[in-house]
């Protein structure tokens, strides 16, 4: 526990050693340090008891290490557990108390008695209150589980990282978050809403190359496609389509008489066939699950082998019903409440009042180009970490950030002496998201769920609604199938990059360049065979360039041009090595690996105002935070260029940027999970033309 927070993994102090050395029978080591530029390590921080009495000890402690945040946290830190109180974290717990919904990959595969192939890549986990939850699967239109305890096992990117930076994930799909506590219902990989009068247990979805792969992406459109999840004042609104109809639901659980009963309030509207609504199985078929249905007037519940589901007959008029499901031998469902259809519908209340803010630092350095650094608001009311991944400009320069961590945030003031920086925060619950577009004068995000549009309709600044507004291409559980990046061309598509890392299966997309059409309806492949690629797109031409990282036989740093469906070089670990299933497409451009040993995106300056540089293509380099400047050639048999460093004054890891309309200069952001050299977690800075 006196680690807790303590970030990043290696930090820089001003201490001296003492040449500390065997330390005595019991004590655990906590830290070692060393002389920058020597490789002899010894003991810095450690504990031991004394008898029944915790001792804790470090030799650093310099006046300037107070100024270091990682030894802060861990002095503090050493001393609450000197005390014997519990080490308290930097930040808030991930899952926030007043928002209705986070998303998640759902891993209840092991449920005893359970259907053996219930995995959800793309989760919208529901915390309903008296300690239940649901978790919704937006491919299969499906409620994955339902239960009763913690929540979820924080064994994802993001929350496994949230309060110890540097936390990684273990590639494949054997350790993933896992419903946290007992398990009352469940579903195995079928569909969730279903036309006809039997129900069918089995998936209509086109296979993945590995048959047993189960992110195949969504429904077949006839069957049903995921909308809208609303923020109303009763809560999370799911709306969705299905066989035709329009269905949209809330859920909730109360007190019941010593038990929960949680309740799921559903409205159909547009019902010309029958419609079963799937509502799920009991653990090895226990018995004391009870469930109930109200009104039963054009609705019926039925059970086919265990699972229990709601016939909804055709109706010119909508169809609204709840069921409730409860555990123990006897429940009440007599005090099931009337949610109105006004607070039910109605835009939730604005949940973050206040808004941060923080300054800029303008470099005084005498260059033609010179980084500002823009403080994070990590002094928020809500203790909410902030790790940016990219960033977009509305026509006024107001710039939209998104998290790792799922949230949005709207910023002002970023121009001039940047003197009053402002933050308000807008929505969240996003899955691990690492692309944002403001496309006429609207936020897009693409996160692991697919690319979400997302509303502000009463004007109350901030989200009430997120539109999904394509999930038409699959998404694995896989943990390195990041969404890497997102751009939109000038026809109106976006252009997605999806991380290729696989350590069990093969899925259908990984490792891709996808466009998406201008409506969301369609994804077509621009190019296969990328290990971690990061995206950029030519805001008036339509160019695509993409990068890649080096590893598993992909040398660093290529820079592509994207011209078509070709493949890239990468093969999953697990697959024969060097058994390439077409010819590996050349790149625009290698960078040697001590110049840029890993790269993220790339930005065209296009409308900029930047001197010499405007129009110029950027590539950003993470590993040893850096901005380049590419030159290409489009002369001679082939396309190259050359590649210059433009500055490395970034004090963090960057991973996207884009140009201010207002002020023309180009802002860069990003966070650091693992393999930087960067000191900080994360950060916002301003590239400025002096």
């Amino acid at each position: 526990p006196v680690l807790t927070g303590v970030e990043p993994a290696e930090f820089k102090v001003t201490s001296h050693l003492y040449k500390n050395r065997n330390l005595a029978k019991g004590t655990k080591l906590l830290l070692r340090g060393k002389v920058e530029g020597q490789n002899e390590t010894e003991p810095v921080a450690w504990t031991h008891m004394a008898g029944k009495s915790r001792v804790f000890y470090t030799s650093l402690g310099n006046p300037d290490d107070f100024q270091v945040p990682a030894f802060r946290q861990l002095l503090s830190n050493g001393i609450l557990w000197a005390l014997a109180n519990k080490a308290r974290p930097e930040w808030a717990a991930w899952v926030e108390p007043n928002f209705p919904f986070f998303s998640s990959v759902l891993d209840a595969r092991k449920v005893e008695g359970a259907p053996a192939d219930n995995l959800t890549p793309r989760g919208l986990v529901l915390p309903m209150g008296q300690d239940c939850w649901v978790c919704f699967d937006v491919d299969l239109l499906r409620v994955s589980a339902v239960w009763r305890g913690k929540g979820v096992t924080p064994r994802s990117l993001a929350t496994a990282s949230y309060q110890v930076a540097g936390t990684k994930t273990a590639e494949g799909q054997t350790d993933l978050p896992k419903p946290d506590g007992t398990v009352w219902m469940a579903n195995g990989l079928y569909p969730g809403v279903q036309s006809g009068e039997a129900l069918e247990f089995k998936d209509p979805r086109e296979a993945a190359p590995s048959p047993e792969e189960p992110g195949r992406g969504p429904l077949p459109a006839d069957w049903g496609r995921f909308r809208a999840v609303r923020l109303t004042q009763a809560g999370a609104c799911l709306e969705y389509e299905a066989a035709g109809a329009r269905v949209s639901e809330w859920w909730s659980a109360r007190e019941g008489e010593g038990v929960p009963i949680v309740e799921r309030r559903l409205r159909c509207e547009g019902v010309e066939k029958p419609l079963l609504l799937v509502l799920g199985h009991a653990p090895a078929g226990d018995p004391a699950l009870k469930v109930n249905l109200s009104p039963a007037e054009g609705a019926e519940l039925i059970q086919t082998e265990g699972t229990w589901a709601v016939r909804v007959q055709p109706s010119a008029k909508p169809v609204e019903l709840r069921v409730s499901f409860a555990m123990g031998a006897e429940v009440s469902w007599s005090d099931e409440r009337n949610v109105t259809a006004a607070a039910a519908d109605l835009p939730s209340e604005r949940r973050w009042q206040e808004e941060v803010t923080t300054t800029g630092r303008r470099s005084e350095k005498a260059a033609a180009y010179v980084i500002d650094d823009i403080l994070l608001p990590l002094d928020n009311p809500w203790h909410r970490n902030v790790r940016l991944a990219d960033i977009g400009f509305f026509r006024d320069g107001t710039a939209a950030v998104v998290t790792l961590d799922g949230d949005v945030w709207l910023i002002r003031g970023l121009s001039g002496d940047l003197d009053s920086v402002r933050w308000q925060r807008f929505t969240s619950g996003l899955h691990e998201p690492l692309g944002l577009v403001v496309r006429d004068e609207t936020i897009f995000v693409f996160d692991r769920n697919g690319v979400w549009r997302l509303r502000d309709s009463d004007g109350n600044g901030e989200a009430d609604t997120h539109d999904l507004f394509s999930n038409a291409f699959a998404q694995t559980a896989e943990t390195r199938e990041f969404p890497m990046g997102m751009r939109d061309g000038p026809d109106g598509s976006f252009i997605l990059a999806k991380g290729g890392q696989q350590g069990t299966t093969l899925g259908k997309h990984n490792g891709t360049l996808l466009r998406i059409s201008p409506d969301g309806s369609r994804a077509e492949v621009l190019a296969r065979g990328l290990r971690q690629p990061f995206v950029g797109v030519h805001p008036r031409t339509g160019l695509i360039t993409a990068s890649d990282q080096q590893g598993h036989y992909v040398p660093s740093t290529p820079l592509y041009v994207i011209e078509g469906d070709r493949y890239y070089g990468f093969l999953p670990g697990f697959l024969p090595k060097e058994k390439y299933p077409a010819p590996i497409a050349e790149p625009l451009t290698w960078i040697p690996h001590a110049v840029n040993a890993s790269a993220s995106a790339q930005a065209w300056l296009t409308g900029a105002k930047m001197g010499a540089l405007n129009d110029a293509l950027i590539h950003i380099g993470y590993n040893r935070p850096e901005l380049f400047v590419v030159r290409m050639h489009e002369r001679g048999t082939r396309p190259h260029a050359a590649v210059m460093s433009l500055t490395r004054d970034l004090a963090f890891s960057p991973l996207a940027g884009a140009v201010n309309p207002v002020d023309g200069q180009f802002y860069v952001t990003g966070f650091q999970v693992w393999g930087t050299s960067a000191p900080r977690i994360s950060g916002l800075a301003r590239l400025r033309h002096t």
